[in-house]
């Protein structure tokens, strides 16, 4: 079994009841329920009561963090089905209390005027290779969990069109470029496609609010913690071509920080865009030294 295929077997939810569905947890190397998935099953949940209609963008907040050892359950209300929209609110559950709520809205395939921002311009994927994102050296320096997450290969392939070293603690752009996509073929459905798109979007784009600070993302002094995630749908995914994820943190206060990210595709067509805000909270440096290895 591929990677696609075993993340795919989380996407497939069991009805419990009318409105009330179950998924199973995948472990990426955290140790604890990765945003992304529950986002993307919370979606899918939302998608197993609707018909004829694509989602065009959700809203989510994160309220606890979610035991990977355990399945979440998801209740789905039904707010409102129009002749154009339909709108649903989903709660995932663990334990008897709310780990997540989200909110998604549906349309019927339109028709209408278009317009569209340009991609920027960064070297294409097939410029640049999937090399380690850290040296042995470097690997050494992280927290157990930290080195799992950072050795673990996933489903998606990632091509980094810039070049930062999250060890150089001297402040940057808030600005980060991926190319990435699947690993294996997934199936022409395009509410997975979406889902799929969702799960991805939850990987690198808050922690570009910490490039302008004398600090790295990888630091286990300082807590990082996704707060929401918002997501908008503007034109079918195929996530088994190259996508760019291009990310831009505009602002970081009182302890959150804030990122927006672009999705496009090869050909420059502007496909999603999405938003976050996550905790960015320092822990008292003496308790946890860490090492910036080269």
């Amino acid at each position: 079994m591929n990677q696609i295929e075993n993340l795919l077997q989380y996407f497939d939810i069991e009805k419990l009841e009318e409105n009330l569905f179950r998924a199973q947890s995948l472990d990426i190397g955290t140790g604890r329920i990765f945003g992304g998935q529950v986002l993307s099953q919370a979606l899918g949940a939302a998608y197993r009561t609707v018909e004829n209609r694509q989602a065009h963008s959700f809203h989510a907040y994160f309220l606890r963090e979610g035991d990977v050892k355990k399945p979440v359950v998801f209740q789905v209300d039904r707010a409102r089905d129009g002749r154009s929209f339909s709108n649903r609110r989903v709660v995932a559950i663990q334990h008897g209390r709310p780990i997540l709520n989200l909110a998604a809205s549906f349309q019927i395939d339109e028709q209408g005027y278009e317009h569209q921002a340009s991609m920027p311009k960064v070297p294409m994927p097939d410029e640049l290779d999937e090399k380690p994102f850290l040296t042995s050296k470097q690997l050494k320096s992280l927290t157990p969990r930290m080195r799992r997450l950072m050795t673990t290969q996933g489903p998606f392939e990632f091509r980094f069109a810039d070049d930062i070293d999250p060890f150089d603690l001297n402040p940057s752009a808030p600005i980060r470029q991926i190319w990435f996509k699947a690993r294996h073929p997934v199936p022409d459905h395009q509410p997975l496609h979406r889902q799929l798109l969702a799960f991805v979007s939850d990987f690198h784009l808050v922690a570009t609010s910490t490039f302008p600070h004398p600090v790295s993302y990888l630091d286990p002094t300082l807590q990082i913690a996704s707060l929401d995630h918002a997501m908008w749908f503007h034109h079918d995914i195929n996530v088994n071509d190259w996508l760019l994820y291009d990310c831009y943190s505009p602002v970081a206060s009182e302890a959150r920080g804030f990122a927006q990210g672009r999705v496009f595709t090869l050909e420059g067509r502007f496909v999603a865009n999405t938003s976050q805000q996550g905790l960015i909270r320092q822990r008292d440096k003496a308790r946890m030294p860490f090492k910036t290895q080269k």
